[in-house]
Parts: structure tokens; sequence; C-alpha cells
């Protein structure tokens, strides 16, 4: 199965959807893993992480068409449901990204590590996405690549996690890789994790539509 695919099925989210967001800065890399998870004949898609991961059945993948200031991208594999945004640089984009925090179940945040000069603004984005009203009362996974560890001047996860203060986060579960986009080094480890918070995040509100 593609990786969509198989987390759909671990989850048996057969008849519902996951809205998984994908933020960070430009040039992050983004792209580079989203074109990992996509399904295997999406033009893009760069190959399945091991064979375990193998493609068996998918939906086609549904394209829209991008916009100035960002791209987005939004494709469904079974009954998940993927939406990438590829944001501008510039700050006043980034205000964009808000209107899909209500609706996702999990958060995919990628950073350059090997951008230090821009640590600080990533970490300053984090923070705004933090606070966010439709995100600070939500105990949603998220999940941080720290990319591009294979260049040599790059930060260990370690050292990003230092920066972005990631461990003031105490009301969400959070989890941070090192990976390497291009070889997809790290991403099977991080989508593992994803998985695993978010089905528990179903069980947990199956229990309480239960008790109610």
């Amino acid at each position: 199965m593609g990786l969509l695919d198989k987390l759909s099925g671990w989850l048996g989210l057969r008849k519902k959807e996951v809205n998984v967001l994908c933020l960070g800065l430009d040039n992050s890399g983004k792209t580079t893993i989203i074109n990992q998870l996509k399904p295997s004949n999406h033009p893009n898609h760069l190959g399945p992480l091991s064979e375990e991961w193998k493609h068996v059945s998918q939906t086609a993948a549904q394209e829209i068409v991008p916009t100035i200031g960002f791209n987005i991208e939004k494709f469904k594999s079974s009954s998940l449901s993927f939406t990438v945004f590829d944001m501008s640089g510039q700050s006043r984009y980034r205000s964009l990204w808000e209107h899909y925090y209500k609706e996702s179940n999990a958060i995919i945040f990628v950073i350059d590590s090997s951008d230090k000069l821009r640590m600080v603004v990533a970490k300053e984005e984090l923070d705004n996405f933090l606070s966010h009203e439709d995100i600070c009362n939500k105990k949603i996974p998220v999940l941080f690549f720290a990319n591009k560890t294979d260049l040599r001047d790059a930060l260990s996860s370690v050292k990003v996690s230092q920066m972005l203060c990631l461990e003031n986060i105490k009301d969400k579960p959070w989890h941070i890789c090192a990976s390497n986009a291009i070889k997809g080094e790290g991403l099977q480890e991080g989508l593992d994790w994803l998985q695993d918070q978010i089905a528990q995040s179903y069980q947990n509100n199956e229990q309480m539509n239960d008790q109610a």
C-alpha cells in the first residue's frame, strides 16, 4: 500500500477522513516529503519507503491549481484526505494557513535543519500556529521533520528541537524526526508515530461518545 492507504487501513477509517496539514517555510522540503506520501500512480510520486508500504489500491489523485503566494495540493488515498500547503516565504501569505486549522486532525511541520538563519522565523511561525484559537485547545499530534540532515552544516534534530523550544509544548503530543526527504530517510518513523497518535485519539473520542 501507499503510505496514506496503509495509515487509513491501520486506523480502520474506511468511512472517515483524516486531514493532515503539512506546514513549514518555503524550501524546507515539504514538497519532497509529500511526493513520498502520494499514491504511487501520481506523476510526482517518488516511490514507497520500504517493501512493507508497497501500494495495493488507491483512488485517483486530485490536483488543485496553485494560487499566487502559495501552492495547495489536495489528494485522496482510500478515505484519507491529505492537504499540503507549500507557503511563500513572505509572512503576509502565512496567515492563510489558519483557514485549515479547524478541520485538521494532525500536523506535519517541516524544518530545514540546514537553514540556521531562518530558524528564528520558523519558530515564530510555529509559535503563531500553536497559539491560534483553533489549535491551542486541540490536542492534535504534531510531527516535526528536521529535514535535510544530510547536508554538511545541518543541525541535529536535538538542536532543532532546542532552537524551536519544543519542550514547551505540554498540551499536545509531538515528535521530531531527522529526515532526508530525497532518500525517504526518517519519514517512515515519523508516519508510524503519527498513525499511533491518530489511532489513540480516535479511540479516546469513541470512548467519550460511548460514555455520553
